[in-house]
């Protein structure tokens, strides 16, 4: 049995939680509380009206793909006032899937430079807000000034089958870096 630590990082509302949530097999640990008044002014909410609670620490889930292969799915706080989690939760970690909402894409830049400046193999997961299908993936790709080296997929954090597609990418990305380093 192989076991893979695999992050599941964004910006604050991008679908970490849901994506840990909808893809774990067993329940997942979440750390969410409530969002507060003291909240306001420091979490813009205006694009995700509905959201109440947010991740102070991590989500846990846990994948088996197959009689061999195990994820093991951590996901990130998304505000930076709880980054300093990242280095711990990263530890060890074979990449990581960074969520996007194109409709805030200025979020996603500090979870995209983190994996870049470690060099820790990610791949960037379009997550199917309103609108980001109407998006050119060469324009979205431009836009987050990825590499051609770095995977882009669609995905919807609340489809499993999306967001194993997003994993299997991410596997077969880390597998790939890890031979042509050999």
């Amino acid at each position: 049995m192989i076991p893979l630590k695999v992050l599941v990082a964004g910006g604050f509302g991008a679908g970490k939680t849901t994506l840990v949530r909808t893809l774990s097999e067993i329940p997942p640990l979440l750390t969410e509380q409530a969002m507060t008044s003291a909240s306001v002014g420091v979490d813009d909410a205006d694009l995700v009206p509905d959201k109440r609670t947010t991740t102070v620490a991590m989500d846990f889930g846990r994948l088996t793909i197959d009689s061999s292969l195990i994820l093991y799915l951590f996901g990130t706080p998304g505000q930076s006032r709880f980054w300093f989690m990242w280095d711990e939760l990263a530890r060890g970690c074979v990449g990581a899937v960074v969520l996007v909402d194109l409709r805030r894409i200025d979020d996603c830049f500090p979870a995209i430079d983190y994996f870049e400046n470690r060099r820790l193999p990610f791949v960037v997961g379009v997550n199917r807000f309103p609108g980001a299908d109407g998006h050119d993936p060469v324009d979205v790709r431009d836009a987050l000034a990825l590499g051609p080296d770095v995977p882009l997929v669609w995905l919807d954090a609340r489809d499993g089958d999306s967001g194993r597609d997003a994993l299997v990418a991410l596997v077969e990305h880390a597998l790939a870096r890890t031979a042509v380093a050999r």
